[in-house]
């Protein structure tokens, strides 16, 4: 929750110059609901593509405060974030929302960022693994082999969330390695490969390119950092 429409834009605006000679990965911004529909005109034939930071799996009706996946997919969305720790912590997310969204994104043709990860008492009581498998096997329930390749996966350790705390390179890639392993049980060793798996946790332009080098790491869900249009163009290049 940060930056009026017109910060938001200034800041887009800069970031998108300073990453116009980018040509080998995506970069994508999710702006609060408010600054969307401007994004989507700020953003035309630009390599920045727009996502949102939620939404709600129902098509339309008395859910006021929501945003359908159609509505999103109409404000020019490509992608949207489903189940990030902070909609899970302050706002009761549960794997069985996720999953709900997850289908109702994918049936709008919006590319679902779904967010696992473990809590500081769930890590240190050793659970990091049976929490993010059962996020995955409940949130992704009825997830078809053909949009399995499809959807982006980021793995959020709650615990380095605004915390200034990152998990160590090796950290975050045994767990990597841990969800791309079982993604391979469950959809098979193709889909495994093609899925992107990013690192969301206090990602820096410091610390970014330690964590990009592990081979199960693909990206990065970039949270605070984001809000400085250098910063986030350093962590775009890394």
């Amino acid at each position: 929750m940060n930056k009026t429409v017109e910060e938001a834009v200034s800041i887009v605006g800069e970031l998108k110059s300073k990453v116009a000679d980018i040509h080998d990965r995506e970069v994508l911004v999710c702006p609060p609901y408010v600054s969307l529909v401007v994004m989507k005109e700020l953003l035309k034939n630009s390599k920045i593509k727009l996502g949102a930071q939620n939404m709600y799996y129902e098509k339309s009706g008395a859910f006021t405060g929501e945003i359908s996946a159609s509505m999103l997919k109409s404000a020019g969305c490509e992608y949207v974030i489903i189940g990030h720790s902070e909609r899970r912590q302050l706002f009761g997310e549960t794997n069985e929302s996720v999953n709900k969204k997850m289908a109702a994104a994918l049936a709008n043709g919006l590319i679902p960022i779904v967010c696992v990860g473990e809590t500081l008492e769930q890590r240190e009581n050793n659970e990091t693994f049976q929490v993010i498998e059962k996020q995955l096997k409940v949130g992704l329930a009825g997830l078809n082999q053909q949009d399995s390749s499809g959807i982006v996966i980021a793995y959020e350790p709650v615990w380095a969330i605004g915390t200034g705390k990152t998990a160590t390179p090796q950290q975050a890639e045994e767990v990597h390695k841990f969800i791309r392993d079982t993604y391979s049980s469950m959809y098979g060793s193709e889909s495994a490969e093609s899925v992107r798996i990013l690192y969301g946790g206090s990602v820096k332009s410091d610390n970014v390119s330690d964590i990009i080098k592990q081979p199960d790491i693909d990206g990065a869900l970039v949270g605070g950092a984001s809000l400085k249009a250098d910063e986030f163009s350093k962590i775009a290049r890394f």
